[in-house]
């Protein structure tokens, strides 16, 4: 919390008046909140002139719940507010703002506007200081009378904090919640393909899935978004374009969503990074057979190519335990460098060959590394959601360099 002192008095009119504060003992339960404010109306998207002040009504949510979604880092002098799927929100340039709530005919200040991640993103709701928790110390600064503390006593229903959080909320006690980049790609409700998504515009699958590419109608992407309580439900965006990057025959495909997905926690991917050799402990994320789009992992080792091979592109594991199916295209190699997920290759299909991904003693993946260029050059061109969060790493220099761990991906609004 911080006082700004004056450098002289202000006149109090019809306009400009202070508002009162929620004092030591005020409760808050399932109550909506007003938060106003001059920042960007989405990360990135600066408020538009004439900038009118922009007011938005948020629902409170209990601390126990925030505190899983926001990995045990939620302290009784916060509290958080949001809509479980989205779309309401403080973001970048509100921060220092009033969270208030009406009791009768007065206005109280509950919070201020301190951090989250992303803005207005599904089950991240914004955190707030907690006003009542910090009267001593206000009152110490500027006398018992210097502010009005009002203490609100909430008669809404209690919030449901009946809530068993995961010990490793990102995993959420299985595959699903541990791969949130993971998405499917089908043709008229037929899946196709796998693909990773490296930005908010942007899913990179094999180029072969597009073998037959008679345009984008019919075409959809899918992702499973796993919830703070591990439930999932599937969202989908059509895809708007699809661009190839062809070597040595063959290649990889970025497919463009109609819509930019607004769920992007914890993306891998460093492309530049090619430097995992044999001996490398690496996983391959493949598709659960059935509609709806789930994942499976498979631990694996990387291994030299078969001298058969003379393809550069190459990277190649020991034998995988599967057989390929067409579906099976764009399913990622992923390799763990210190605490982030590399994407290193990603499996490549011709079409009517089924298992040709295979040479006698070994599993083969396209490398990703040669393709850093065409994903940087073509990425650079649409602006993210996520552009201005001071916390992430500029998404035009590594194709997305995100670390895995939520912490990282807070910001600071």
């Amino acid at each position: 919390m911080a006082l700004l002192q004056l450098s002289s008095p202000v006149n109090f009119t019809n306009y400009i008046g202070p508002v009162c504060l929620a004092a030591e003992g005020s409760t808050f339960n399932n109550d909506t909140m007003w938060v106003t404010g001059w920042g960007t109306i989405y990360s990135g998207v600066s408020l538009p002139s004439p900038q009118i002040l922009q007011e938005v009504d948020v629902p409170l949510v209990g601390n126990s719940k925030c505190n899983c979604l926001y990995s045990g880092t939620i302290t009784d002098n916060m509290m958080c507010a949001g809509l479980p799927e989205g779309g309401k929100d403080s973001c970048q340039g509100d921060s220092g703002g009033p969270m208030v709530i009406k009791q009768g005919s007065t206005w109280i200040q509950a919070g201020v506007v301190s951090f989250g991640e992303g803005c207005a993103l599904p089950q991240i709701p914004g955190v707030y200081a907690r006003v009542s928790q910090y009267q001593q110390w206000i009152s110490g600064q500027i006398g018992q009378d210097g502010a009005g503390f009002v203490t609100f006593t909430s008669t809404a229903p209690l919030p449901d904090e009946i809530v068993n959080c995961p010990t490793t909320p990102t995993l959420c006690g299985g595959s699903a919640g541990a791969w949130p980049w993971m998405a499917t790609l089908a043709f008229n409700g037929y899946p196709m393909c796998v693909g990773t998504l490296v930005h908010d515009r942007f899913v990179m699958t094999s180029a072969s899935c597009f073998s037959r590419f008679m345009g984008t109608d019919g075409w959809t992407v899918s992702f499973n978004v796993v919830q703070w309580d591990c439930s999932s439900n599937v969202m989908s965006a059509r895809v708007a374009n699809v661009l190839f990057e062809d070597i040595y025959g063959n290649g990889v495909a970025l497919v463009e969503l109609s819509n930019p997905f607004y769920y992007t926690a914890n993306l891998p991917i460093d492309m530049y990074h090619s430097s995992f050799g044999p001996g490398t402990q690496c996983s391959v994320v493949g598709l659960n057979s059935g509609w709806e789009p789930s994942f499976q992992e498979l631990q694996t080792t990387i291994v030299n190519c078969d001298p058969s091979s003379t393809s550069l592109i190459n990277i190649c594991t020991e034998q995988l335990p599967l057989s390929f199916q067409q579906n099976d295209n764009g399913i990622p190699l992923l390799c763990r460098m210190n605490d982030m997920w590399i994407q290193a290759g990603l499996l490549s299909i011709t079409p009517g060959s089924g298992m040709n991904s295979q040479f006698s003693n070994s599993t083969v993946f396209i490398r990703t590394s040669p393709f850093a260029d065409f994903l940087i050059n073509t990425i650079r061109e649409y602006p993210s959601i996520l552009d201005g969060v001071e916390s992430f790493s500029p998404l035009s220099l590594t194709c997305i360099l995100l670390l895995s761990f939520p912490a990282v991906l807070q910001a600071i609004y």
